[in-house]
């Protein structure tokens, strides 16, 4: 008997409207003011994974000697970068829903697990921070987030849960 030569169809990728977009931006970047304190700007928003960078500053500085990145600093912008994938899940599970709607969806998000791993110190003038949603459930999602430095060598990696309901 013959292989068969059909496939299933892939879906369409998810594509977030501009509105979504800078909705989204706004209230991780200006609304959650630790975000700003920390200096974190979004790079890309996608259903399947969110980017974002902090520029080193002197107020960042965990070890004077070394100029080396202040731990808090890395768990801090990997919680937040957990959270904004966690968002990104949402709005894309909604997306019969109007962008402003799912925007108002984020009012109960909150981590309620957190596990950061330092690898190697976190020295250099430019980081990037990484995260995706492993599982979205009804009321909890996981994620895995990662902390590079401008060369992409991996610093720290992180895993949370956050209540999303």
């Amino acid at each position: 008997m013959p292989k068969s030569t059909t496939t299933a169809a892939t879906p369409d990728p998810i594509v977030f409207e501009p509105e979504f977009l800078q909705g989204l931006t706004k209230i991780f970047e200006e609304s959650i003011v630790f975000n700003t304190v920390l200096g974190l700007k979004i790079a890309s928003i996608k259903p399947e994974q969110v980017i974002a960078h902090i520029a080193m500053r002197p107020e960042l500085v965990g070890h004077y000697s070394f100029n080396r990145l202040h731990g808090g600093v890395i768990s801090a912008g990997l919680d937040a970068m957990g959270g904004l994938a966690v968002m990104a899940a949402i709005g894309a599970r909604h997306m019969d829903e109007a962008p402003l709607q799912r925007l108002h969806r984020f009012g109960k998000l909150g981590t309620i697990d957190l596990r950061i791993d330092y690898l190697r110190p976190g020295i250099g003038e430019r980081f990037e921070l990484r995260a995706e949603v492993m599982r979205l459930g009804s009321r909890v999602a996981s994620t895995r987030m990662e902390f590079l430095g401008a060369d992409g060598k991996l610093l720290s990696t992180g895993s949370g849960a956050y209540i999303v309901s």
